[in-house]
């Protein structure tokens, strides 16, 4: 199937597929990508999936892919889509199974110069005090009870605990916890899988990387973030509920797919499996949902801490002498209810964002104090092997894209292609080489992870700069990193 059949040109940054392409859609699919990004990395699939969304009821305005898009399960990995609550219906595959997936910056006061000396013993501290890959076990220890807290408070309850600080949470979205949680429909299976994982990184493209601050691109808003000379030490976070959050996506996959044919739900990909919104279904999914979106908050809070610790060590310095303030914290699987403004009238939406983050402007009463006149931190990962940026939201994220944008670089390869293509290919000498330290639990799959499996993220950020959803602040670059 040759996607230029369908995908229509809107402008240099915008292209839709129509209404017409599938009888039954509700509304056009309309994927922000340039035409060089479709060509290269053209995902039939992807923009099939974008396509089912639109089939979903109650979804308003169109079905949404950011310029990372790539094939996930149900919808696109960048797809948005927003559900009115009276007629709507929520779908665990427009979340994901990592739900609230996350990531965060921190700042140090360091230099590259003098960190260069001792990198090789800062990657190994981290990746001896972050536990990293799959089936990994943090340091944190829990009972149920202290689970169930977890799941209701989130970042504050690690706070509390001693991870971390108050003002972290200042600057974590929605303050590191989401509202309506509720433990009582999170199965025993779920907190099982979870409850010795709170302290760790996943396995796949999650990551804890030192990077350098490269280049600044808007000096006054970077200032702001806290970022100030090229050579600036950060921190960059990318995890989320780990095995905890997979097993409640499944186990409500589970339960959706009956409720659907009850409700008399017709949708062409049985992994769109939904039920409305305000069905006994739809509550205990975004209640356990919730759940597991504070489970991965508490995670993030607490790997910041080991890492700020990790610095202290290395540096032989107390961390309130590094700096280490968070920039910020913003999740990219989610289904949340918000606010928002429609054909001039205000409406209230379940907005599922799949891995797509948040990108809300100046202005915006969600965003915490200090960055309200200049607009939300976006935190926009590449990969191990080149640049990472920070952006900042605009007011036609809000017109077009419910305040989204994408959420990393994107694939272009399958994990299986890329290590086909690099089988024989030694990427942790190759990355130091070029100045990186690689450290990983599992060095066989790092090739999954490798610059050539993904989209160059300079052009996916690009596109949004050009199509007026997000302005582009500064770029960062690895110098250590450590995987699962």
């Amino acid at each position: 199937m040759d996607w230029r059949r369908f995908v229509e040109r809107i402008d240099d940054y915008r292209w839709e597929i129509s209404r017409s392409y599938k009888a039954g859609m509700r509304v056009p699919a309309r994927i922000y990508a340039s035409e060089d990004l479709l060509r290269t990395a053209a995902d039939e699939e992807a923009f099939d999936q974008a396509a089912n969304v639109a089939f979903l009821p109650g979804i308003v305005w169109r079905s949404l892919a950011m310029p990372d898009i790539h094939q996930g399960y149900g919808f696109p990995i960048g797809g948005v889509a927003a559900m009115r609550l009276d007629d709507g219906v929520v779908s665990p595959g427009g979340v994901g199974f990592d739900i609230n997936c996350g990531t965060r910056i921190l700042l140090t006061n360091l230099t590259e110069d003098a960190v260069r000396p001792r990198l090789v013993q800062l990657a190994n501290q981290l990746f001896r005090d972050v536990p990293a890959g799959l089936g990994g076990e943090g340091p944190v220890r829990v009972t149920d009870g202290e689970l169930d807290a977890i799941m209701r408070r989130g970042a504050a309850w690690m706070v509390e605990e001693g991870f971390g600080r108050a003002e972290d949470l200042e600057v974590t979205e929605s303050g590191g916890a989401l509202e309506g949680a509720d433990p009582a429909c999170v199965s025993k299976r779920a907190r099982d899988r979870g409850r010795a994982q709170l302290g760790t990184l996943g396995s796949g493209n999650h990551f804890l990387e030192v990077q350098a601050l490269d280049e600044v691109l808007d000096e006054p808003i970077a200032r702001r973030f806290g970022l100030g000379d090229p050579g600036q030490v950060v921190v960059f976070l990318h995890t989320g509920s780990r095995g905890f959050g997979h097993q409640i996506c499944q186990d409500f996959l589970d339960i959706m797919e009956p409720a659907q044919r009850r409700y008399e739900i017709e949708l062409p990909d049985r992994q769109l499996a939904c039920a409305p919104i305000d069905s006994p279904e739809g509550r205990r999914y975004l209640a356990a949902m919730a759940a597991a979106a504070n489970f991965a908050w508490a995670n993030r809070q607490c790997i910041t801490e080991l890492a700020r610790r990790a610095f202290a060590r290395v540096f032989e310095r107390p961390i309130e002498a590094l700096g280490m303030d968070l920039l910020y914290d913003v999740g990219h699987n989610s289904a949340k209810v918000e606010d928002h403004t429609f054909a001039g009238r205000p409406l209230r939406l379940c907005v599922h964002r799949k891995g797509a983050t948040r990108a809300f402007p100046a202005g915006h009463p969600e965003l915490p104090e200090r960055y309200r006149d200049v607009g939300q931190p976006v935190l926009v990962p590449g990969d191990m092997g080149r640049y990472s940026y920070v952006s900042v939201g605009l007011p036609a994220a809000m017109e077009e894209t419910w305040g989204s944008v994408c959420h990393g670089a994107g694939r272009v390869q399958s994990r299986n292609a890329a290590k086909r293509m690099l089988r024989g290919v030694d990427l942790v000498k190759r990355l130091r080489d070029r100045g990186i330290i690689v450290r990983a639990q599992n060095p066989r799959l790092l090739a999954e992870e490798a610059s050539e499996a993904y989209k160059d993220v300079s052009r996916v950020v690009e596109v949004l700069e050009h199509a007026g959803i997000s302005h582009t602040v500064a770029r960062l670059r690895p110098l250590a990193v450590v995987k699962g």
